[in-house]
């Protein structure tokens, strides 16, 4: 599973996240994520369909999108939403 997460520089609620998103991939041994600024990778949005920041996407080992979740989250929730598809 890896999570790509999408946002910018000027957006609030991702300056809030990112932090967050650290701690937990230290937290979490295996764990794979991969972000794309906004407005440096538009392929990227346009790719997974992303119309508003931050967002996240879940994707299992082939690639394929499990859950996508966007603007601010809970820091125990998306822990849990982590260990949940790890190993998807």
């Amino acid at each position: 599973m890896k999570v790509v997460k999408i946002g910018a520089v000027w957006c609030k609620e991702c300056l809030v996240m990112k932090p967050m998103w650290e701690e937990i991939e230290k937290a979490i041994p295996g764990f794979e994520a991969e972000f794309f600024d906004a407005d440096e990778s538009p392929e990227v949005l346009e790719k997974y369909e992303v119309k508003d920041v931050p967002t996240f996407i879940f994707l299992d080992k082939e690639g394929g999108e499990i859950l996508r979740l966007t603007g601010i989250q809970n820091k125990d929730d998306l822990i849990a939403k982590v260990k949940e598809n790890l190993d998807k």
